[in-house]
């Protein structure tokens, strides 16, 4: 039989899982599956690839030659994929990715209209949960990929910038902060707080540029924990305390004038927005095509 990208893509999998049971799982097939296509892949080549053991397969020599060619057959095909996306109006596919609360509440609304004005054949299906929690479903392969609102450092995860952000210092109407010209955190740290749940990229966001200013969290008047950015925004807008979050958020109080946006002195939360797979996938064409459109478009018209 002819070499395949698939059988290549499956003998990466195992090399890097170290099992043909995690592979399997990995690529949601059967374990015999996979093993027929690595015997069918060693027949081809008239050599064994792996050796194997009770607990794991390491790769033989000619295993090891292999490797970095289906390594960069997979990233031909991912670049591929992503060259080509820009030709699929007419696709017909189903869109599914998880959102963390930020991203899904108040930037995707925004952008997937426009998105599906240019692809119309292209359904959504959209999942929002905290940054910790998309993480997760992703791990367990129950999604395909994801936007989060904090840059993550795990080995199976690939993640790539896609959009960008800054966080605000929040306050309700007669707020005394609102008559100050300049704000400085010790000015802040006075006032109680209401913050998004530990777990969130919000929060993540937050905690770490004040840490760096050399802020101890535990210095903050924490009166409120709150599971949802709309949560926070209708306490703060109740003047049961001060908040920080995306100024994407908030714009439509703003408008109304219920919450007041300000910066606080010598301090930035800029950050950005991240898409995040495991590093082993191929994604969708349907997904190459949304993160394509997220990359390429002046997304501040929608924004």
């Amino acid at each position: 039989m002819p070499l395949n990208f698939h059988q290549l893509h499956i003998f990466f999998t195992v090399a890097e899982k170290g099992s043909f049971s995690a592979a399997a799982q990995f690529l949601h097939m059967t374990q015999p599956a996979v093993t027929m296509q690595i015997q069918a892949l060693e027949d081809h080549f008239g050599t064994k690839l792996f050796h194997r053991t009770t607990k794991k397969v390491v790769c033989s020599e000619a295993g090891k030659t292999l490797l970095p060619y289906a390594r960069k057959s997979i990233h031909l095909i991912k670049e591929t994929d992503e060259a080509m996306s820009k030709f699929t109006h007419s696709l017909k596919a189903r869109l599914q990715l998880g959102a963390s609360l930020t991203i899904g509440e108040y930037i995707l609304p925004r952008i997937l209209g426009p998105f599906s004005s240019e692809y119309p054949d292209i359904t959504v299906s959209l999942q929002v949960n905290n940054t910790t929690q998309i993480l997760d479903e992703i791990l367990k392969h129950k999604l395909t990929f994801g936007l989060i609102e904090a840059e993550i450092q795990h080995p199976d995860l690939q993640t790539q910038a896609v959009l960008n952000d800054e966080l605000k210092l929040i306050l309700p109407s007669n707020h005394p902060l609102l008559d100050m010209d300049v704000i400085t955190i010790m000015d802040v740290l006075k006032y109680p707080f209401i913050l998004r749940e530990q777990g969130s990229g919000t929060r993540q966001v937050m905690e770490k540029e004040l840490s760096e200013q050399g802020i101890d969290m535990n210095s903050m008047n924490i009166v409120m924990e709150l599971g949802s950015t709309g949560a926070v925004k209708s306490a703060v807008e109740s003047g049961l305390g001060i908040s920080i979050l995306s100024y994407s958020s908030v714009k439509h109080e703003k408008t109304l004038g219920l919450l007041h946006t300000r910066t606080i002195d010598g301090i930035s939360f800029k950050r950005e927005f991240y898409s995040v797979h495991i590093n082993t996938a191929i994604l969708p064409i349907s997904a190459i095509t949304f993160l394509s459109f997220l990359r390429e478009r002046d997304l501040s018209q929608w924004l």
